[in-house]
């Protein structure tokens, strides 16, 4: 079996040792239900109560305004379909990219089809970035959503999302951002530096554990919730809580947000060389901008092969990347990303290498010196 390289941290990142250590209580002595009025249940309570009032304090908001989720797909669902139905009464037009993660893409389709709501999905540049010009455009009287993400998952592209913020703050128009990659990654000082309404947050992304998530709502504002059955989360998230991925969560922000875990200055510098490399292998095309763009983010397309072989290649040699496309009953599934990028004739062949904390040149160099041959084989079919 080869050693592993892992060039796969915009999918997930390993668990850290502190922030698990702070979830084991929550696993033995603390497992009452928080909703329960006698002691056992009070004492959940405070803890739980206690992680929100952290969480406040480090993202510069209110407490009540923090709904803690199972993760970014939740948060996003909750957001959209929350804010969508209970804004229908102002108008039923919304606001997206092409390029927005499927936890967001799928419900502005399923609004479409289903509940009669008209949305526009705004198309991007050549650096896969959303226009504020293109957004003041498609802004109608009767929009009441709009959501855009603040980092592109498979390209790593930054989005102005604060101008667009301010922009639709300025209309009374609600507006939404997927943070899911940001967080982590570049530069946290308070949730007001988005400018937005909501913002979803999701704990794996930054060494946090899987199944833990925020959306922040922007107060007063209350969401139609999506799930039933109990007043908990201040009435928009019904569910017990889980307090042991909820400790992660918080431990992990107050650990890895504000100075982000990926190192900028370190992550710059494997990404230049990946870059390089890249660049120089015949049949490939670089697609992550070379500035505004995650750190940590090298994506790239290869003429002549599709994803299945790229990364059937890479993963011999014990490499762990990603891509845009989806398998799925033996079929391809292009990335809408590239194909909104304006090469559908290579979207089946995305790769996505995203760098991590541990993350070394020692890795990078031994990725540059094997690509070459693991894209001629792919090629080859």
């Amino acid at each position: 079996m080869p050693r592993t390289i892992y060039f796969d941290y915009n999918a997930t990142t390993p668990l850290d040792p502190a922030v698990r250590e702070s979830m084991l209580p929550f696993l033995t002595e603390v497992w009452g239900n928080p909703s329960s009025v006698h002691h056992v249940g009070r004492r959940a309570r405070a803890l739980l109560d206690d992680a929100r009032d952290r969480a406040a304090i480090l993202l510069g908001t209110k407490p009540s305004e923090l709904i803690f989720t199972s993760g970014g797909t939740e948060s996003n669902n909750l957001a959209i379909f929350g804010a969508a139905r209970s804004r229908a009464g102002r108008g039923k037009h919304l606001i997206t990219s092409a390029i927005e993660h499927h936890a967001v893409l799928h419900c502005f389709d399923y609004l479409e089809k289903k509940a009669g709501f008209q949305v526009t999905r705004l198309p991007v540049d050549g650096a896969g970035r959303v226009s504020v010009e293109a957004v003041r455009q498609a802004i109608r009287p009767d929009t009441s959503l709009v959501s855009i993400m603040a980092a592109n998952n498979e390209i790593g592209t930054l989005q102005p999302v604060a101008e667009i913020g301010a922009l639709c703050r300025a209309k009374g128009i609600i507006f939404h951002t997927d943070a899911v990659q940001w967080f982590g990654k570049e530069p946290v000082a308070s949730l007001d530096q988005f400018q937005a309404d909501l913002v979803s947050v999701c704990a794996h992304k930054f060494h946090g554990p899987k199944g833990a998530g925020l959306l922040y709502i922007r107060s007063p504002l209350h969401l139609d919730p999506v799930a039933f059955g109990g007043g908990h989360e201040n009435e928009q998230r019904a569910g017990t809580e889980n307090l042991a991925g909820i400790a992660g969560l918080v431990a992990a922000l107050e650990r890895f947000v504000r100075l982000p875990v990926f190192d900028p200055v370190k992550l710059a510098t494997l990404r230049a060389e990946l870059r390089s490399v890249i660049a120089t292998v015949n049949g490939c095309t670089l697609v992550s901008p070379s500035s505004g763009c995650l750190n940590n983010t090298v994506s790239f397309v290869v003429a002549g092969a599709d994803s299945i072989a790229l990364m059937a290649g890479l993963d011999v040699e014990g490499v762990c990347a990603s891509s845009g496309s989806a398998c799925s009953a033996g079929s391809l599934e292009p990335s809408h990303v590239i194909v909104a990028l304006g090469r559908p004739e290579t979207a089946n062949s995305l790769v996505r290498f995203s760098l991590g904390r541990d993350s070394t040149a020692a890795e990078v160099a031994e990725v540059a010196e094997l690509l070459p041959e693991v894209i001629r084989r792919a090629q080859l079919g």
